[in-house]
């Protein structure tokens, strides 16, 4: 790792990280290479699989087109940052529950687009199900496997926010 390279300073899953990389190295190879965050997958490498979506200032982009440089000072959220203390997240356990995971290589970005959805309408239809996973491909399953993980995943959500006393609005 050499210091003659520009220092690109963000956070990723809470954590702040500091590297010295090419500014245009790929937001994807930076994650995987550099920080060991090998659950965000190249599929394409052309920004149309949605394999690599990863969250950026709580917005979906493909790390497969993303220099680094672009993520100086962002938050980015990876697969790996939506488990809670060894407590699968909603979204991964209807995955794994609903067979929505087949062979893996979309998996990350189906959850990480399935989250912003669920961020940003907590009560999608399925037509909205399928707008917000539009940007993901999958070979595998036929998709409705994956959008019934995403309706078990809000429907869990719902239940847990009523258990605890919360607005499942």
């Amino acid at each position: 790792m050499s210091t003659l390279l520009p220092a690109i300073e963000f956070r990723v899953n809470g954590a702040s990280q500091l590297i010295h990389v090419s500014p245009m190295k790929r937001l994807l190879d930076v994650l995987r290479e550099d920080l060991q965050l090998t659950g965000t997958k190249e599929g394409c490498g052309e920004g149309e699989c949605g394999s690599c979506s990863v969250r950026m200032d709580g917005e979906l982009v493909n790390s497969c087109m993303v220099p680094v440089v672009q993520a100086q000072g962002a938050c980015i959220e990876t697969v790996e940052g939506l488990a809670c203390d060894a407590e699968l997240h909603p979204l991964q356990k209807a995955f794994l529950d609903f067979g929505g995971a087949q062979c893996g290589i979309c998996t990350p970005g189906m959850l990480m687009a399935a989250t912003q959805l669920l961020a940003q309408n907590p009560h999608p239809s399925l037509a909205e199900i399928r707008e917000g996973l539009a940007g993901n491909l999958c070979r595998c399953t036929g998709f409705i496997r994956i959008f019934d993980s995403v309706i078990e995943a809000m429907a869990a959500n719902t239940n847990h926010a009523t258990r605890q006393g919360g607005d499942a609005r």
